[in-house]
């Protein structure tokens, strides 16, 4: 699937926003039964996380992604977190801070339904918002200038460059929706009475602002995209073949780590299983 991994700089205008493969819904279906074996040894190994990011705009398909590609997975192996407006808690540390706590421990996966990327996307398209943050040297939208999110962006490779070293395997993907196929999706939000409840008024507005979303979303990649944290472009406008393409990439990229494999059973154990089998038939 390096298709859709990024290693250069890339241009969204240019990227595939639609690709559809055949029985799309069948091979997720394997994948994903393989992603729950994996996940099994992953968690027998006890030495490596697996973080799993998504970005998109509104109607991109997130939930329905995180719903369908780990639907296999044993209850105890995946984490999903979503990150909306920040709490006044969260709003008392630092922007990282509600992302970090939640981690996902050596075993098992993490989803970051959003992630610690709105922080350098909506707060870029909205810089009002980073007020709220309360940060000692920002007295005004003024301070917020290039190279405050130079620093932020700095700052968010090292957090993740620090969790690769310490044993996470990030996953990052942009599901790349078209604005057509967005129209499509909240046009339906409105017409089935039971997808009523995923509309907001606010969608619309942040709909107006769709050429700056994709000039911020653009340039976080190009600067965030690195062998220990890829980048992965999915064309999300047929939500089967996108579902897939996510599963397939973590599995081929997972099954690359030769080294993550079930630990062996102590010597001692090993010699005396039959015995152990007696014991238990004698009961």
């Amino acid at each position: 699937m390096n298709d859709y991994k990024v290693t250069s700089n890339i241009s969204l205008k240019n990227s595939k926003t639609k690709v559809v493969i055949n029985d799309a819904e069948k091979e997720l279906k394997k994948v994903r039964k393989q992603l729950g074996k994996l996940q099994d040894t992953l968690y027998a190994h006890g030495k490596y996380a697996v973080l799993v990011c998504l970005q998109g705009m509104d109607t991109s398909g997130k939930d329905s992604l995180i719903r369908e590609v780990f639907k296999d997975f044993n209850a105890r192996g995946v984490e999903v977190h979503s990150f909306k407006v920040p709490t006044e808690l969260e709003l008392k540390h630092d922007y990282l801070w509600r992302h970090y706590i939640v981690l996902p421990s050596r075993g098992k996966f993490g989803v970051f339904n959003r992630t610690h990327y709105e922080n350098v996307l909506v707060t870029r398209v909205h810089p009002g918002y980073i007020m709220g943050e309360n940060i000692p040297d920002v007295h005004s939208v003024d301070d917020i200038n290039e190279a405050f999110w130079n620093k932020r962006f700095d700052q968010i490779n090292n957090f993740e460059k620090h969790l690769a070293e310490s044993g996470t395997i990030i996953f990052k993907f942009y599901l790349n929706l078209s604005k057509q196929e967005q129209k499509n999706r909240l046009l339906r939000r409105l017409r089935k009475q039971e997808k009523n409840w995923k509309f907001s008024p606010g969608d619309l507005k942040e709909r107006k602002l769709w050429d700056k979303y994709q000039t911020y979303y653009e340039d976080a990649i190009n600067r965030t995209s690195k062998p220990h944290a890829p980048w992965y472009t999915i064309p999300a406008d047929d939500k089967p073949s996108a579902r897939y393409l996510v599963a397939k990439t973590m599995f081929d990229a997972l099954s690359a780590y030769t080294d993550i494999k079930e630990p062996e059973l102590d010597d001692d154990i090993k010699a005396n299983i039959e015995l152990y089998k007696q014991q238990l038939n004698n009961e």
